[in-house]
């Protein structure tokens, strides 16, 4: 390891107090007070997670969404992206269609358009028709109904009109306003669901986000808002002001940012240039989310064969024990240490989720035997994998739990 990047981990370890892969656990107390308390609470614990393709695929986020709805309650299936916005788009225990008469816009990857001038907020994905009459519905699967609705859309001169179904229940909503912005509207179907959707009347209309809950039992609801390939940088092209009317519609108990493996694998990675970026990303949604407790996650263990990407600025990567081949990228380090500094500069919980995996050189054990943890690009993991990761997070979370004061555990 090169001397300046030791140097830097050994500063960012001694600046963060940690228990297990958790560190700076105390800027969670207002969420873990509210998670110990969810039995009781009527209204349900929202956890809301950003990130790339580890968010998207829902192995992870959906196996602890798992977890904590049978131990805590079942709140429902949380925030999402409207209709199906990319070929593959995964939405474990619910399913979304989208007819025909959707464009889509993103913050990357296909749906990137950088001349495009319509705005995106959490999802990361905004949805517009023309076409009077195209649908985009969601149904529960394995009976895990939902009885409340909320959209989210964009308004503005000359905006269309949709129609919100839940169960029985209808409303037409028009988005026409003097002046451009974005609104979040819910309807509840006074009684348990299995289905929702949102019509076209006439338009144009323009869709940001769309979320199921149930608005009574409390329980525990978590949402993954995840964009393959994505940067946390990426992020940035979202709009504030959408995101702010977002925020204050969905009311997230805890953010979770899950970010870091594709800026270890970005060609001529600069750690100076990253640390800069993701400071100033931290910042911004530390801002437009003031008082929400939020959680860092490092990025996981990875490894490349790509040799372009073992080596770089700071040096090559050495070679894993068990591989000859296989090594983490020359970068995954550095942005490791960066992420853990910059969490808690900003007063963010930070889980290294590597050393949760066991350290470095872990995920080519993780690929290896009858039913691995990590698939064969030894990047993504497989449900048994995702479920592991949700298991080792929760562990860590339930041992910080387990540190407040007697009067406000459970």
């Amino acid at each position: 390891m090169p001397a300046l990047l030791a140097v830097a981990l050994a500063q960012a370890g001694a600046a963060a107090t940690c228990n297990g892969a958790l560190c700076d656990a105390d800027h969670l107390r207002p969420f873990l007070e509210k998670l110990a308390d969810a039995p009781a609470d009527p209204a349900p614990v929202r956890i809301l997670q950003i990130g790339d393709s580890h968010t998207a695929g829902d192995q992870i986020t959906g196996s602890w969404r798992t977890l904590l709805q049978a131990r805590f309650g079942r709140g429902g299936r949380g925030v999402m992206a409207v209709g199906r916005p990319y070929a593959g788009y995964l939405t474990r225990d619910i399913t979304a269609t989208q007819s025909p008469g959707w464009s889509v816009d993103g913050i990357f990857g296909p749906a990137y358009r950088p001349a495009a001038t319509v705005r995106m907020g959490l999802s990361a994905y905004s949805l517009t028709s023309q076409t009077p009459g195209a649908t985009v519905t969601l149904s529960a699967d394995g009976g895990r109904t939902f009885d409340r609705l909320t959209l989210c859309a964009l308004t503005g001169p000359g905006a269309g009109t949709v129609r919100l179904g839940i169960g029985a229940a209808s409303l037409d909503w028009s988005l026409a306003a003097p002046a451009s912005g974005s609104q979040c509207r819910t309807l509840d179907a006074g009684g348990e669901a299995s289905g929702a959707s949102v019509t076209v009347i006439a338009g144009p209309v323009t869709l940001t986000s769309w979320d199921t809950a149930r608005s009574r039992g409390g329980g525990v609801v978590l949402s993954n808002l995840g964009t393959v390939g994505a940067q946390l940088v990426h992020f940035g092209r979202t709009d504030e002001r959408v995101v702010a009317t977002e925020l204050a519609a969905y009311r997230p108990d805890l953010i979770v940012i899950a970010f870091g493996t594709n800026e270890a694998f970005r060609p001529g990675f600069s750690a100076a240039a990253y640390e800069a970026t993701l400071r100033a990303d931290l910042a911004r949604l530390r801002r437009l989310a003031p008082g929400v407790p939020m959680l860092l996650f490092g990025a996981p263990d990875s490894a490349t064969r790509t040799p372009g990407l073992q080596s770089g600025e700071g040096g090559i990567s050495p070679p894993c024990p068990t591989s000859a081949i296989w090594r983490p990228t020359a970068a995954l380090a550095a942005v490791q240490a960066i992420q853990r500094r910059q969490a808690h500069a900003a007063g963010i919980a930070y889980w290294d989720w590597a050393q949760a995996m066991g350290g470095r050189c872990t995920a080519d054990g993780w690929t290896q035997g009858t039913t691995p943890l990590m698939r064969g690009d030894h990047v993504h993991f497989t449900s048994r994998g995702g479920a592991e990761i949700a298991r080792r997070l929760q562990a860590d979370l339930d041992r910080a739990l387990a540190t407040l004061p007697a009067p406000d555990r459970f």
